[in-house]
């Protein structure tokens, strides 16, 4: 399947200089929001989820409060695919 080749160093750094606010942490992205309220973060892990199941690629979530906390890997890759940046 198209983009789930695991990405070079190379690829990953030129990758993550186009998506601001994404840093990476091990062999995933990470990228902390913060909402209004609480409900609001509720809503946009929601937005998130129905995203994410259409893509059929889900990220690990983390809610504190109004912070939400997105990482992605494609686990079955051992690592950072295309995937993950689209």
């Amino acid at each position: 399947m198209a983009g789930r080749s695991r990405l070079t160093e190379d690829e990953i750094s030129q990758r993550l200089v186009a998506i601001s606010g994404w840093s990476r942490i091990g062999q995933s992205i990470s990228r902390t929001f913060e909402a209004p309220s609480f409900m609001a973060g509720i809503e946009f892990v929601r937005n998130v989820a129905e995203i994410a199941e259409s893509r059929d690629h889900h990220p690990d979530i983390d809610i504190r409060y109004n912070r939400v906390t997105l990482a992605l890997s494609t686990h079955d890759e051992g690592g950072l695919t295309g995937r993950d940046f689209d």
